[in-house]
């Protein structure tokens, strides 16, 4: 396993992208997420860690998801799911929810997750929009989805029976730049847009694991996000399992205490999830109960309160590392997670290594530091606006103001939700 570094001048000065490849076992030609997370780590590992609301815990080794996945796999061959045919998943955090996403991957079809708790038309733009041939939802979801909607609508309670009698290999037959997975972004307006990732997009997501959700070896790591949200799918779901560190996963209702019983029973030491987990940790004045091993801590969505900050600063010893990015251009700056990074409170780190941001004005003029404009991502040669206003400063932090059409204008100036917040 490759991308190890000591400090955040060494990668600075030594990591290069193309190392992200090294990570892998097979080549670009033969690259499958689920190979990649699945089936090539220890049989006996724990692959999956699950906390419930109603306080059980469950976990699952490489070898019972490697089988399970592959038996999936061959159901949906026998039923005429082939490559690029899509498949709705529409779950929360469960043995059949990560079974159906990887036995997805691995038959060479397209992953479709969706939030649980949609409502049937949210449910069915989705469907629709993707073009899904299969679904599959909780029996008591079954209501939300017309008839004849999809090909097969199967109940996830139904999933681990259904497919026990099949073969429990199976040989993956795609390459990097096959489709692998539709997510559906809000966006800022209209209808939810469909964002597609290939295969190759877990390899952007292996360099963020270390560079910021912190990943080492041995580490035990818990991500509280929906998978049918881009930081519950990459971080919460791959990330973690292309270096064999195990998914760690919250399932039903949130409630803050059950959350830190399972970060002490699993000896959880990397945390990743959005500002509101953070805040409802401390509003719920438990956390000197528990003996917790906690090294890092990381967060994205939302503008993290200055409160909640300090609070787990003076209580664990650890900054909450900030990201900053959209679902259209993925992670673009970072909180390193390296012991000789500097963090500055209320920013989001620095542009990525081998990432360039600029800020420009409305007439398309660069602006110096410290002056609040539109962001901008330079791709390929040309710089592309990417719908966010912030800053950076003389050092080459990066402060976020918000989304461009969150900005007021008053009296000539700017006033983000950050500010007015």
């Amino acid at each position: 396993m490759q991308l190890l570094y000591d400090s955040y001048e060494e990668a600075r000065k030594n990591f290069k992208w193309s190392a992200r490849w090294d990570v892998f076992d097979k080549d670009r030609a033969n690259l499958n997420i689920a190979h990649e997370c699945v089936d090539r780590h220890p049989k006996n590992d724990i692959a999956i860690r699950l906390k419930r609301d109603d306080g059980g815990r469950e976990t699952y080794t490489f070898d019972q998801l490697s089988r399970l996945s592959s038996q999936f796999a061959h159901m949906l061959e026998k039923r005429g799911v082939n490559a690029g045919d899509r498949v709705g998943i529409i779950l929360n955090p469960s043995i059949e929810y990560y079974v159906s996403f990887y036995g997805t991957l691995k038959r060479g079809a397209v992953a479709v997750p969706c939030y649980a708790l949609l409502g049937p038309d949210g449910i069915e733009y989705r469907l629709k929009d993707s073009g899904a041939k299969m679904a599959i939802v909780y029996e008591d979801n079954r209501e939300k989805v017309n008839p004849g909607l999809v090909d097969h609508l199967l109940s996830s309670e139904d999933i681990i029976e259904m497919i026990k009698d099949e073969e429990e290999s199976y040989e993956t037959d795609t390459s990097f730049d096959s489709l692998a997975l539709i997510q559906f972004s809000s966006g800022t307006t209209g209808q939810p847009k469909q964002v597609l990732y290939n295969h190759s997009a877990m390899s952007v997501t292996a360099v963020f694991a270390r560079f910021w959700v912190g990943l080492r070896p041995g580490d035990k790591y818990m991500c509280t996000s929906s998978p049918a949200w881009g930081h519950g799918i990459w971080y919460g779901t791959v990330g973690p399992l292309i270096y064999g560190n195990g998914i760690g996963a919250y399932t039903g209702k949130f409630d803050p205490v059950v959350f830190l019983d399972g970060l002490e029973e699993f000896g959880i030491n990397v945390v990743s999830a959005i500002p509101r987990v953070y805040k409802m940790i401390m509003e719920c004045g438990k956390l000197d109960d528990y003996n917790l091993k906690i090294k890092r801590l990381s967060y994205t969505g939302s503008m993290m309160e200055k409160e909640v900050t300090q609070y787990f600063q003076q209580k664990l010893g650890v900054h909450i590392g900030a990201n900053y990015g959209n679902t259209e251009s993925g992670p673009l700056c970072i909180d390193f997670a390296f012991d000789d990074w500097k963090p500055r409170e209320g920013s989001s780190g620095k542009p990525m290594i081998g990432v360039e941001l600029a800020i420009f004005d409305d007439n398309g003029n660069q602006l110096p530091p410290g002056e609040t404009g539109k962001v901008a991502v330079l791709r390929k040669g040309e710089w592309d606006l990417i719908g966010d206003y912030g800053y950076l400063d003389q050092d080459g932090y990066f402060w976020p103001q918000g989304r461009s059409d969150d900005v007021i204008k008053s009296s000539g100036y700017r006033i983000g939700p950050f500010e007015i917040e």
